[in-house]
């Protein structure tokens, strides 16, 4: 593991988004896909705080969704740096949702996500030199 500091603190927030009816699915709650696709831009955010590279999802661990995310929610994605290693970076993103009908925020899920920092020809390069 590098000895780099972090740049943000735990948890910090990426990105939130209000959830709307075309990302619904069938029993009109959010795609699970919808939000995979956030997680995966809000590592990206944080990857991006500590180095700023070009940055590729190499995976994107056990990803369990623990209770439905409806339309009017706000969804917030936190991240936090796990790990950074020669040219990979390791991304905590935890989800939660402010339901839209009262004031509960719930946890909806976290994943882990591993991203390469890459060059212009898409081979991995050092994130810190």
């Amino acid at each position: 593991m590098s000895t780099q500091r972090i740049k943000t603190p735990s948890g910090c927030p990426a990105i939130s988004v209000v959830m709307m009816p075309r990302d619904t699915n069938a029993a009109n709650t959010i795609f699970g896909g919808v939000l995979l696709s956030y997680i995966d831009q809000a590592g990206f955010v944080e990857a991006r705080r500590q180095a700023k590279h070009r940055y590729v999802t190499v995976s994107m661990h056990e990803v369990k969704f623990h209770h439905p995310v409806f339309v009017g929610d706000v969804v917030n994605f936190n991240c936090e740096t796990v790990k950074v290693g020669r040219t990979s970076i390791t991304i905590r993103v935890t989800v939660s949702a402010d339901r839209f009908d009262g004031d509960e925020v719930i946890k909806v899920t976290d994943a882990v996500v591993v991203f390469v920092a890459i060059d212009a020809d898409c081979k991995p390069v050092p994130i810190f030199s």
